[in-house]
């Protein structure tokens, strides 16, 4: 694990790599509400993912600061505009080496991610969007609209609300595939839930990596 911080003007935003020497694409993570880059199920995704060869950026999307403000945390456009600066900083770095990139959101991550791809898809090298958990309405449906990249949004079946939210967000967007997890609640808590969402990103991932 690499630590690693970038700028945004004068506020200091901290972030971690997990990466092989030479990953395959790169995986952007957008935490959800109340959590970090310090998040346990994003990083044990991201350590399952670094052993299948893809570089996982994670960051703070707020500062400790702004974090105690409950309304900065659904403010999608600051988020978004953070998980922006971060792509752009993994593409300016020397970590990066010119491969695709996937945007991975949780709860209200999984909005600011769908904001921030429908905005940059055309412009960088972005390939692919999971959602697990998410908020897809928080993003808009204007913006679900835009999108054209494969994304997969992963919800526990018994995450009903979620579940509702999730199967709407469906028809909006493009190109999507909603994968419910049998048994499990919002944040995958149950024996084994993280690990089958783990191994259903990871193949995902895989299969829609564009041909070189």
């Amino acid at each position: 694990m690499k630590e690693i911080h970038f700028f945004d003007h004068d506020q200091t935003i901290y972030g971690h790599l997990i990466s092989p020497v030479d990953p395959k694409a790169w995986v952007v993570f957008a935490h959800g509400s109340g959590s970090s880059r310090k998040s346990r199920r994003n990083n044990f995704v991201a350590s399952e993912l670094a052993k299948r060869g893809f570089g996982c950026l994670l960051f703070d999307l707020l500062t400790e600061d702004e974090d105690k403000s409950y309304e900065n945390r659904f403010d999608i456009d600051l988020l978004t505009h953070r998980l922006l600066l971060a792509t752009a900083w993994l593409r300016n770095s020397e970590f990066y080496h010119s491969v695709p990139i996937a945007f991975f959101g949780a709860s209200t991550g999984s909005a600011c991610a769908l904001f921030a791809a429908s905005k940059i898809q055309d412009s960088i090298p972005l390939y692919a969007l999971i959602s697990r958990g998410g908020r897809p309405d928080l993003a808009g449906e204007e913006n679900l609209k835009k999108l054209n990249i494969p994304v997969l949004l992963i919800v526990g079946s018994q995450d009903e609300k979620v579940m509702e939210i999730n199967e709407k967000a469906c028809e909006s967007l493009n190109n999507a595939q909603l994968v419910p997890i049998p048994g499990a609640h919002h944040l995958f808590e149950e024996p084994g839930a993280l690990e089958k969402v783990t191994g259903i990103v990871g193949d995902w991932l895989v299969e829609h990596l564009p041909h070189t």
